[in-house]
């Protein structure tokens, strides 16, 4: 379980991205990189961590769900995931 603290910087990550997406594309576009390099660092997309939407932790997180891989089993044998059973053969 992540700390509040962490989730929170990664939200605050997620707004800052949001906030200069297009100045920074229009920025790259004219290639002026001393300009881009004057933005918060915290504004660029890959310091966006992608993080379980349950606990917050941020390895093994299955994109199309949200959510990290032992959550995904939990709920998956819960049957709380539409479509997603246990296989066997």
């Amino acid at each position: 379980m992540a700390t509040t603290a962490v989730k929170a910087r990664n939200e605050k990550r997620k707004r800052l991205v949001e906030k200069y997406a297009e100045k920074r594309a229009a920025l790259k576009e004219a290639g002026d990189f001393e300009a881009l390099q004057k933005l918060p660092r915290n504004s660029a997309a890959n310091r966006v961590r992608n993080r379980c939407v349950l606990t917050g932790r941020g390895r093994g997180v299955y994109r199309k769900y949200g959510l990290c891989r032992n959550q995904f089993r939990q709920l998956a044998l819960e049957g709380k995931i539409p479509g997603i059973r246990k296989s066997s053969w």
